[in-house]
């Protein structure tokens, strides 16, 4: 687990949830995360462990997805020696790793169904049996499970097991996904530019261009605030001039003109012509319902100007040429939206 325990944001949703993770700490009973990838479960289960009575204790975490079904029951109970191939010596599970403190299960809807009926035992009970073993061990263990799965519709379709779910539902935090928490893209983006900009020992920090904060707050991120890092520290180590604000960020690392094809796609691009069009860059969304041509198309290329001079660090020529205009009409295209005044 990333051992940053920062919250950064300011809306209500966000805060909220934050709220009902400190009411909830105190209490040792199971709560489930639910949320999408890269919103902070793993901040929000360190968190109902620091401000619980086993804050001295241990803090024991397991990726119920990382490891093959064969292992998981092995590594949550533990095993005998010999109890199965491989198992030369006695090994203790999670469970007794995190005696008199938390277990957080990670991907906790991947689990096997043996091994939901094993960790039902335990919640239920205090009670774990090694694999191999005759006798149960009494475990003192404050379950904190975290998953981005719907586990009430997969309870329905007898994909996990209801009991379970019951037992493990004390209290459910949901954590809203970044794209609904408003005003806390500019906050947060501003806090991991500013961090990355120290790493790299810049005296002080540019911010960023208004096109660039329009682009951020535009975004869906599917990704959530790990995306939004990746994306903001990726266009900050990328850029040349730590005197002038962020003018570029690149959100698919993955583009690239030279981008190999996927197999679904190569039957395709060979039976197409030879002479394939230029990769370009998707600047937002598109909206083409409006009652004003004229504005919409103005807006539309004063974006495309914007990103191909963030694009090419405001060299005008380069930016010319990959444009396809003359060096006097990308300088004419400039004084027209009025950029002169915004690189400025």
């Amino acid at each position: 687990m990333e051992r940053e325990n920062q919250f950064i944001g300011q809306s209500g949703a966000f805060l909220d949830a934050v709220e009902r993770a400190s009411r909830a700490a105190p209490m040792s009973r199971p709560v489930l995360v639910i949320g999408e990838r890269g919103t902070g479960k793993e901040l929000i289960a360190e968190r109902l462990h620091r401000l619980s009575t086993r804050w001295d204790e241990p803090l024991v975490t397991m990726n119920c997805a990382a490891l093959p079904e064969t292992l998981i029951e092995a590594e949550l109970f533990g095993h005998e020696a010999g109890a199965f191939t491989g198992a030369t010596k006695a090994r203790a599970g999670r469970f007794e790793e995190a005696d008199k403190g938390t277990l957080f299960l990670d991907e906790l809807g991947t689990l096997s169904m043996g091994a939901q009926e094993r960790l039902l035992r335990a919640v239920e009970y205090g009670e774990v049996t090694r694999i191999g073993a005759s006798r149960p061990i009494r475990v003192d263990v404050r379950i904190v499970a975290a998953t981005n799965e719907d586990l009430p519709a997969l309870a329905e379709d007898g994909e996990f097991r209801a009991d379970l779910l019951d037992r493990l539902s004390f209290e459910v935090i949901t954590l809203p996904p970044l794209r609904v928490r408003e005003g806390d893209v500019g906050v947060l983006a501003e806090y991991f530019a500013r961090r990355m900009a120290a790493e790299l020992e810049w005296h002080s920090w540019p911010g960023f261009s208004p096109h660039v904060m329009k682009q951020l707050e535009d975004h869906s991120w599917p990704g959530n605030v790990r995306e939004l890092r990746n994306v903001v520290e990726r266009g900050v180590y990328r850029w040349d001039d730590p005197e002038t604000p962020i003018a570029h960020l690149q959100f698919d690392p993955f583009e690239s003109p030279w981008k190999p094809a996927s197999p679904s796609h190569r039957k395709t691009q060979s039976e197409a012509p030879a002479e394939a069009p230029a990769a370009t860059a998707s600047i937002g969304g598109v909206d083409y319902d409006c009652d004003d041509l004229r504005a919409a198309v103005d807006a539309h290329e004063r974006a495309i100007l914007e990103h191909s001079l963030g694009k090419h660090r405001w060299n005008q020529r380069q930016t010319a040429k990959a444009l396809g205009l003359s060096y006097d009409q990308l300088r004419h295209a400039i004084k027209k939206h009025c950029l002169m005044e915004e690189s400025d």
